[in-house]
C-alpha cells in the first residue's frame, strides 16, 4: 500500500466531504485515512488506483490539488 494526500480545495462542508466519500469509498484498492476540509489522506494498492480515484472525485463535482482560486464544485454550499 501507498500513502497518497490529495488536495481538493473546494470540498470545505461537512456536506462536500460527505459527496467526496460517498464517490470514492466502494472503489476497491483504497482505504481512506483521513478526509478533512480541502484534504483527503488515502492508502493506494496502485496507480491505477489512483487514477481511478482522481477520476471519481472529479465525477463528484471537485477538482484535485487545484493551485488555482476558480470554484469548480457543483455544491451551492461551497461556491
Amino acid at each position: 500500500m501507498k500513502n497518497l494526500e490529495l488536495s481538493i480545495p473546494d470540498m470545505q462542508s461537512a456536506h462536500c466531504q460527505s459527496r467526496v466519500n460517498g464517490a470514492i469509498k466502494d472503489i476497491n484498492g483504497v482505504t481512506i485515512e483521513k478526509l478533512e476540509a480541502g484534504k483527503l489522506a488515502v492508502s493506494i494498492e496502485n496507480d491505477s488506483v489512483k487514477q481511478e480515484l482522481v477520476q471519481a472525485i472529479e465525477k463528484a463535482g471537485y477538482k484535485v490539488d487545484g493551485g488555482d482560486s476558480e470554484k469548480t464544485s457543483s455544491c451551492s454550499c461551497c461556491v
